[in-house]
C-alpha cells in the first residue's frame, strides 16, 4: 500500500507544478520531494516523470495516475468526515431548513423535547442541504422539495401561508384577503434571509420595492414606527417569533397558490426508525 504522504506530493506537484513549490507547499525540503517522486515510480513501478536538465513533468500515465490519486484523497477525506458526522447524528439529531418558517417551530421544538436536538444555523437552498444529508452532516432536512429514492425519502410535514400587515387606513385593509397583484407598487420591510420566499414575493408582486434589513430589531423598530408593511405566516404568527408592531395592523391572508408552501422532512432511509418521534412532534405542533 502506498504511503498517503507520498500520493499527496504527486497531487500537490500537479498543481504547482514544480519541485520547489512542491517543497514549499508541503513544507519539506526539497530533496524529500525528490525522493518522494522516485519512491513512487517504484511503489507504481512505471515511470510517471519525465525528467530533463532544470525541468521535470508528468509523463501521460503521471498525469493519469495524479488524475485518479487526486480522486482517491477526496474519496477518503470524504469517508472520513462521512463516518465521523455519522457518529455525531447518532448522538444529536442535527435539523436544517430551507425556509425561515420550519427552522423557527424547530427552535420551539427543541425547548419541548427531552431528546438532544441541533439546529443549523443558517437556512440553505435544497441542493446544499441534500448533499448535507447524504454525507450525514444532518439527520434531517426539511424544505419544500419532496425526494424519494433508494436511500433518501419525504415525509409531508405541514404548509406555511403568507399574509401581508398593512396599515390599518390603507384601503386594501379592509378587505378579508388580497393576492399579490393587489400589492402592486407597494413598498415592504423584509428580512433578507427569508429563503425561497424572498425570490417568491419580487417575483410576483409587480413594481413592489423591498426594503430588506439583515437585522432584526432593525426591522422591529421600522415595523412599530413607521406603516411600511411586512410579511408574516402561519408558522411565525402562531409562535409569536415575529413580535413586529401589529397593534395598528390588519393581517391579510394572501390567496395565490404561490403564497402556501409545502415542506416536507427528508431524512436516510436507514434512520427512519430514530427519527419518526421527532417528525411527529413536527407534525403535531404544525400550525394549521
Amino acid at each position: 500500500m502506498i504511503d498517503n504522504y507520498l500520493l499527496e506530493y504527486l497531487v500537490t506537484f500537479t498543481k504547482v507544478q514544480t519541485l520547489a513549490k512542491t517543497a514549499a507547499e508541503l513544507n519539506v525540503t526539497q530533496p524529500t520531494v525528490t525522493r518522494g517522486m522516485q519512491r513512487l515510480e517504484e511503489e507504481f513501478g512505471v515511470k510517471l516523470f519525465d525528467r530533463q536538465p532544470n525541468r521535470i513533468t508528468l509523463t501521460p500515465t503521471g498525469k493519469l495516475a495524479a488524475k485518479l490519486v487526486t480522486k482517491l484523497l477526496q474519496d477518503n477525506q470524504t469517508l472520513v468526515t462521512t463516518v465521523r458526522n455519522y457518529d455525531q447524528t447518532n448522538r444529536v439529531v442535527k435539523v436544517a431548513c430551507s425556509a425561515p418558517g420550519p427552522r423557527i417551530l424547530a427552535e420551539q421544538l427543541r425547548g419541548q423535547i427531552s431528546r438532544p436536538l441541533q439546529i443549523w444555523p443558517k437556512l440553505m437552498p435544497p441542493d446544499q442541504l441534500l448533499d448535507g444529508l447524504r454525507s450525514r452532516q444532518f439527520s434531517m432536512i426539511i424544505s419544500s422539495r419532496e425526494i424519494q429514492s433508494d436511500q433518501v425519502e419525504s415525509i409531508f410535514l405541514g404548509q406555511e401561508r403568507l399574509f401581508v400587515n398593512l396599515d390599518q387606513f390603507m384601503y386594501l385593509a379592509n378587505q378579508r384577503s388580497v393576492t399579490f397583484k393587489e400589492l402592486r407598487g407597494i413598498s415592504f420591510v423584509v428580512l433578507s434571509d427569508i429563503g425561497p420566499w424572498r425570490k417568491i414575493v419580487s417575483d410576483h408582486i409587480p413594481d413592489a420595492k423591498f426594503l430588506y434589513q439583515t437585522d432584526y430589531d432593525a426591522l422591529r423598530e421600522l415595523t412599530k414606527y413607521t406603516n411600511f408593511p411586512f410579511f408574516t405566516t402561519n408558522i411565525t404568527s402562531e409562535h409569536g417569533a415575529e413580535d413586529y408592531h401589529i397593534g395598528d395592523r390588519v393581517t391579510l391572508p394572501i390567496t395565490d397558490p404561490a403564497a402556501t408552501m409545502t415542506f416536507y422532512a427528508t431524512y436516510l432511509k436507514d434512520q427512519r426508525d430514530r427519527l419518526q418521534p421527532l417528525i411527529k412532534d413536527f407534525t403535531t405542533n404544525w400550525p394549521q
